[in-house]
């Protein structure tokens, strides 16, 4: 039975902005005997110790000693895999097996930067299920790692490496909803679609875009989905089944569901969009330095969120920007909160607007349905990163001339694909901003914007070129080199 107090987790997070020093940061995070990586991945008993290899030149007589040894090794590797089979068919958790017909479909990452392939993938159907599955690899000396949507940047969701165990959490997908409280219980296989229809329907939200990142257009009303959780029930590494409290959960233990405050969906939302077309850097660079002073500087509303988009021009030294945002009250005020920054703005190429109910919006920012299972997950051969700029010292005029000047000119060479979303975290009433920045384990409460920098491959397909990871860390060095050589930047 589960206990019914709290234990409460202080977490230490990753304070580093891009994902490329996140990862680094995490992966030396791990945590000794019987805890979980950071990453997602959970290491069994002895395995906090890895085996290090060199490269020698041997003679013959001792490379055939070697063979020997390689075929030990591959049939070792075959009673292990046959040990963890009759592990789980004893406990009747379905798996999928290397050489299985549902293996490679299974396996696939969503990044097909990456190639991981897993010593097998579990599906269990109940808390027990987990804990069983991480007693088993405990008792095989395998790592343990949990997926819910299998949409990790660097195939986490897999284990980030060869071999790992994996906890694919599809069948978990209750929701209840206590509507007097207002608390959802959301079981962790859920994807963002689905959550979002089923609070929907009971008239609730919760802040979050059309990816499960925990930013969206209600954030400065909202927040970010991890300050609404007031509990998480997890089963720690050992099988332990316990409820927890906040932070970075995959530090210690899979996360089976999350007890979360949802909020009264608002009646009615408009998504904008005004766009500008063939910008020349210097107006680029005037637009951004001007949406950013706005909103530092005037009493914007919370229920306004918004972000800026930077895309690939038609012709070299230009780019096309776009002001993109929500608007979660009647839509007759938008004009007088939006006006005074369109003034001061060259007149747009065009403009849209969306006006419906809050599931409606939600379907819109989709682009369709929100039904995820009505369509097969999609995939992407990709590179990311990202950068948090601090309100206290806002993007320079130089380092926004640099940014719009690179992405003008590299960017229309670049041989990969690429968008850049300036999310707007900051400004006056917001809610992100309000959170102390040690209440949580994201510790960036003092941001303007996230900036996502985003490339892909031609055509989305392997392999990624190595000229897109120049381009990407070119781009983010040309704000960060033209900023303060002390600038607190995240």
């Amino acid at each position: 039975m589960m206990p019914t107090s709290k234990a409460f987790l202080i977490l230490t997070p990753c304070r580093t902005g891009t994902r490329d020093r996140c990862r680094r940061t995490l992966h030396l995070n791990c945590l000794t005997e019987n805890l979980i990586c950071a990453s997602g991945r959970l290491d069994s008993l002895n395995k906090a110790h890895q085996n290090h290899a060199r490269i020698v030149a041997v003679p013959l007589s001792t490379m055939l000693g070697f063979t020997s040894i390689l075929l030990l090794l591959g049939t070792s590797r075959l009673v292990f895999a046959a040990d963890i089979k009759d592990s789980l068919d004893s406990l009747g958790i379905v798996a999928s097996f290397p050489g299985d017909v549902t293996y490679t479909s299974a396996s696939s990452p969503f990044n097909l930067r990456f190639s991981v392939q897993p010593a097998a993938i579990t599906y269990p159907k109940t808390v027990n299920d987990i804990s069983e599955i991480l007693k088993v690899g405990a008792a095989e000396n395998v790592s343990v790692v949990a997926r819910s949507g299998g949409h990790s940047y660097i195939a986490n969701g897999l284990g980030g490496r060869n071999g790992a165990l994996v906890v694919d959490l599809s069948n978990m997908t209750n929701v209840s909803i206590d509507s007097a409280k207002g608390i959802a219980l959301i079981e962790t296989g859920n994807r963002l679609g689905d959550i979002a229809v089923a609070l929907g329907d009971a008239g609730r939200g919760l802040p979050h875009g059309s990816s499960s990142g925990g930013f969206g257009f209600t954030s400065r009303m909202w927040g970010l989905t991890l300050d609404t959780i007031d509990a998480a029930n997890v089963v720690l590494a050992n099988g332990t089944i316990a409820r927890a409290l906040r932070g970075s959960a995959s530090s210690f233990a899979i996360v089976t569901s999350i007890e979360v405050r949802t909020f009264p969906a608002p009646p009615t939302g408009t998504i904008f969009q005004y766009s500008w077309d063939g910008l020349n850097t210097t107006t680029a660079a005037q637009i951004i330095a001007t949406i950013q002073r706005f909103v530092q500087v005037h009493d914007i509303p919370p229920h306004l969120g918004g972000e800026i988009n930077l895309f690939r021009g038609a012709v070299r030294g230009t780019i096309s920007i776009s002001f993109a945002g929500g608007w979660y009250a009647h839509i007759e005020k938008l004009n007088a909160t939006v006006n005074p920054l369109l003034r001061q703005l060259p007149t747009t190429s065009r403009t849209s607007f969306f006006t419906g109910t809050y599931l409606e919006t939600a379907e819109n920012l989709a682009g369709g349905s929100l039904d995820t299972k009505s369509a097969p997950d999609g995939h992407d051969t990709f590179y990311a990163k990202s950068l948090l700029t601090p309100e206290s010292s806002p993007m320079s005029d130089a380092a926004i001339l640099a940014y719009t000047t690179y992405l003008a000119n590299e960017g229309f060479s670049a041989e990969v694909g690429w968008f850049i979303q300036m999310e707007l975290y900051g400004g006056k009433n917001s809610a992100i901003n309000a959170v102390s920045p040690d209440a949580t384990a994201f510790a960036h409460r003092r941001s303007i914007f996230s900036i996502q920098f985003y490339s892909s491959a031609p055509n989305n397909v392997p392999p990624y070129p190595q000229s897109g990871f120049t381009f990407l860390d070119g781009l983010v060095e040309s704000i960060i080199s033209n900023s303060p050589q002390d600038w607190n930047y995240g």
